[in-house]
């Protein structure tokens, strides 16, 4: 992967902190900050777009991680809760609460597993698939907005940099 991305000259906040943490410290590589910093606050803003999707659409952020498990999983939109915990990475007691106070808002049903009526499967209402994909257009809008600033190769590249930076954490 050749590096294509186009440097801006122009300051940034997290230009400032680094350069007062160089002058005050010129010990240290300060090299990270540069990165990790600009992460964290584009992690805010993906935060607030996130909120604004879903809000918009009457869900909570929980919410939206969970029938978007269920979405992915293709038709007929249903997993176990044991899949569900693996893709949402809450606690077992978290998931169960969860999924009550979805099936109360009428968003997915908990029925028996046809191959063993002992599995309990949960699997997305029309109004829950209607819910996540609606939502899902409205934070892709949002998030195509976020990466205005580059084009489509830049994008790849950084999605590619960034997936690299997490495999660390992942495998």
């Amino acid at each position: 992967m050749s590096s294509n991305l186009v440097v801006m000259t122009v300051e940034d906040e997290v230009d400032r902190i680094v350069e007062a943490w160089q002058r005050e410290r010129a010990d240290l590589d300060v090299t990270p900050l540069g990165v990790f910093s600009r992460i964290g606050r584009l992690a805010r803003h993906l935060d607030l777009a996130r909120r604004a999707a879903f809000t918009s659409r009457g869900l909570e952020v929980w919410e939206f991680d969970v029938l978007s498990a269920l979405r992915r999983a293709g038709e007929p939109y249903e997993l176990t809760p044991g899949r569900l915990l693996t893709q949402t990475l809450v606690s077992s007691g978290t998931m169960t609460n969860r999924i009550d106070r979805l099936v109360a808002h009428g968003l997915v049903v908990r029925a028996p597993a046809p191959e063993d009526r002992r599995v309990v499967l949960v699997r997305l209402t029309e109004e829950g698939l209607a819910a996540v994909d609606a939502a899902l257009e409205d934070l892709l809008r949002r998030e195509s907005k976020l990466l205005a600033a580059i084009d489509d190769e830049q994008s790849e590249e950084l999605s590619a940099i960034l997936r690299q930076l997490l495999t660390q954490f992942e495998h």
